[in-house]
């Protein structure tokens, strides 16, 4: 397993930028915003009390309507980078993996994922084994991804987008809907399409695919079900979580991006999901779009 190079020559992502900082705005330094308790995610990988969540500063698709956009952006003020090294974001991780359910979520980590292997040896070296969760936008490189085989145990990519336009306009990533099919079916190889859950209903191993339906664009959302349904091999084995929680973090949006979610929408895309056959998942209530509102200037937990 090697990353080396990387940091001089950057190919982690898709982008192949070949520099840093590139489309993402990451340094060479690492960065890292908040490391927290989080109980929002699905039942398995939040469990009663939470996963612990390492938030990557910077991203490399930039959405226009992204909700953690004060970190997600090509420049990320000061006061929002909180850890800047492998040791002190592996103190934060030690401090409080006593108090979650023994899962560890790296969150939107393409652009440091080679520093992914010397966060966990520095945990293993504490005699602390989290169950590793790589939480993804899907716009992932296929050898990143295998250079973490062996240190991930579930993966929980997004998949965003079946239409390019859209995912050119949104996300400035026309090849989206391509990419993600690559980066899944190798997330597939590694951990397989199931999930496996122990006796106290908290995974260990597997794979979430999950998608965010957006205001005005529910057939790019049917599209992205017949994607998944027609995924080989054991398309329905996914555990799919369909989230309904978009809101405008910004009132200066384009038109649809400027409004939340209708029923009508959402119950269209519910509806294929049904008829498709989907049987593993989650799916969320319109109320949602109210409660996935962090503030990382909250430096110990943005979802307080």
């Amino acid at each position: 397993m090697s990353f080396m190079g990387q940091e001089k020559h950057c190919t982690l992502c898709p982008r192949r930028c070949g520099t840093r900082p590139g489309f993402c705005g990451a340094p060479d330094e690492l960065q890292v915003s908040a490391i927290c308790l989080h109980r929002g995610e699905e039942p398995p990988v939040a469990g009663e009390k939470g996963i612990v969540n390492v938030f990557f500063s910077h991203c490399n698709l930039h959405c226009i309507y992204c909700q953690n956009e004060a970190i997600s952006g090509h420049r990320v003020d000061e006061s929002l980078v909180h850890f800047h090294n492998v040791e002190s974001v592996a103190d934060r991780v030690a401090e409080l993996l006593p108090q979650s359910s023994g899962l560890l979520g790296f969150v939107t980590a393409a652009q440091y994922a080679d520093f992914i292997p010397a966060i966990i040896d520095n945990l293993a070296a504490r005699g602390l084994h989290p169950t590793v969760v790589y939480n993804s936008s899907g716009y992932e490189s296929v050898e990143t991804l295998r250079n973490l085989e062996g240190i991930v145990d579930i993966y929980l990519p997004d998949f965003k987008y079946a239409d390019s336009k859209i995912a050119h306009a949104y996300s400035h990533a026309a090849d989206y809907p391509e990419v993600a099919a690559k980066a899944l079916a190798e997330m597939v190889r590694q951990v397989g399409c199931g999930l496996k859950i122990d006796s106290d209903g908290i995974a260990y191993r597997g794979l979430i695919v999950r998608h965010l339906v957006l205001p005005g664009h529910v057939d790019n959302s049917l599209r992205v079900l017949d994607l998944l349904a027609n995924f080989q091999p054991s398309a329905f084995t996914f555990h799919l979580s369909l989230m309904a929680q978009y809101f405008p973090p910004v009132p200066t949006l384009p038109a649809p991006l400027n409004r939340t979610l209708t029923e009508e929408e959402y119950n269209a895309v519910v509806e294929h999901y049904n008829e498709l056959g989907f049987f593993n998942g989650w799916l969320q209530e319109l109320s949602s779009e109210s409660h996935y509102r962090p503030d990382f200037s909250n430096k110990d937990n943005p979802f307080k």
